[in-house]
């Protein structure tokens, strides 16, 4: 078997559609479109078998002969070099597979998804989550070996003291999982799963804590704290009491922007995409509200009115203050409840009016009346009423 048949001078010229033989396997093969490819040519199992190996404009005559020589080396073995090189290179995406932790995979899942959630709340609370119960158990393991064992160590503690919690971290993993088993990164079943493999071992969440409730601040109590309140200086405290005065979210109180603001009508629109019912939300500003918008434009450092040392406020910051004031045994989101007491127990407003005011979704009818804009004056009534209450020294009663 004659080998070194061609020459770099034969390889040049040779341009009709076809093969050209070097000897020993190798051969040089043209396509219909002149593109010029080295192949290695065997037969295997009766049949016969074709490998690439290159083009000629990446690899010289010298570089392919020794190629060449290394699939007869194999051959000679009984080895079929073409299954060779298959293994070789799942070995090595083994490798890179191996490397990929459960972390790296969660940062890929989150930056994939960002664009599709409605706020920036959402991606934090996704990466706080995982940063404070999951990356210090297996945020650094290897994603393709994250376990039942594993899964559990993360949820089994949480389960009872913090469900609400726990559960949705379980489905966050699930969803990490399900994203690093698509790209090929582990393989076989999802250990986070509920249906038909957690719910057998962890207990239904719904049985558990059928709602978990925000610590309230009772109604007669609010004069008295609101006027601790205003004792303190600073953008938290005017954002933690714009946020008890309007009825508002934490989220929807750090991230208001100028433009939002309409001192004329005294109205604060909240964009749907910043609203939890996805649904554009005007709120009727009281007088202390706008006192506080106005002191507030008087030092006014960028375009959100409770702006922090780097864009908004932290939404933890106002929480942070009530630590700070001694009253850690309450929520901001408590102040929603505390409003929503006074309005019932105290005041003679609709149902709807007050639901409204919290910005829930009460029904057609009352959205149709929304829209004329009724509902809205006697909104502003209640805000009104509830300022004054506020602004009351601590009561007993209504």
């Amino acid at each position: 078997m004659r080998i070194g048949k061609l020459t770099e001078r034969k390889v040049l010229c040779f341009n009709k559609r076809g093969y050209a033989n070097d000897g020993g396997g190798l051969y040089l093969r043209v396509a219909k479109g002149g593109s010029k490819q080295w192949v290695f040519r065997f037969a295997a199992d009766g049949r016969l078998r074709e490998m690439g190996l290159g083009s000629i404009e990446t690899l010289t005559l010298a570089e392919v002969r020794e190629k060449a020589r290394e699939c007869r080396k194999l051959r000679l073995n009984g080895i079929d070099p073409i299954e060779q090189r298959r293994s070789l290179r799942a070995a090595q995406r083994t490798g890179i597979v191996r490397m990929m932790t459960f972390q790296q995979c969660a940062k890929a899942y989150i930056a994939a998804h960002r664009d599709s959630w409605k706020s920036s709340e959402h991606e934090e609370q996704w990466a706080g989550s995982l940063a404070a119960y999951v990356y210090p158990v297996f945020g650094g393991a290897a994603v393709a070996d994250i376990d039942l064992d594993l899964v559990m160590k993360v949820l089994e503690p949480l389960w009872k003291s913090k469900t609400v919690t726990a559960s949705r971290l379980r489905g966050r993993i699930e969803n990490i999982l399900d994203w690093a088993t698509v790209r090929r990164f582990r393989n076989g079943e999802n250990p986070a799963r509920w249906r038909g493999h957690l719910d057998q071992l962890l207990p239904q969440p719904g049985k558990l804590r059928k709602v978990e409730h925000h610590p309230a601040l009772p109604y007669v109590e609010i004069g008295a704290f609101m006027t601790a309140l205003r004792q303190v200086e600073g953008t938290v405290a005017r954002a933690l009491e714009f946020a008890i005065l309007t009825g508002t979210r934490t989220n929807e109180v750090i991230g208001t922007r100028w433009e939002e603001i309409d001192f004329a009508e005294r109205v604060w629109t909240i964009p749907a995409e910043r609203m939890k019912s996805e649904r554009e939300h005007r709120v009727p500003l009281s007088e202390r509200a706008l006192v506080i918008l106005r002191e507030r434009q008087q030092v006014q450092e960028s375009n959100f009115v409770f702006a922090g040392r780097v864009g908004r406020l932290a939404k933890s910051s106002l929480w942070k203050l009530l630590q700070r004031m001694g009253r850690g045994d309450l929520t901001v989101h408590g102040f929603r409840s505390t409003f929503r007491d006074w309005a019932a127990e105290t005041t003679n407003f609709p149902r709807d009016v007050c639901e409204m005011a919290l910005a829930h979704i009460v029904g057609n009818a009352v959205e149709a009346a929304y829209r004329r804009g009724d509902l809205f004056r006697k909104r502003q009534q209640l805000m009104e009423a509830w300022d004054r209450y506020c602004a009351l020294p601590a009561k007993t009663g209504v």
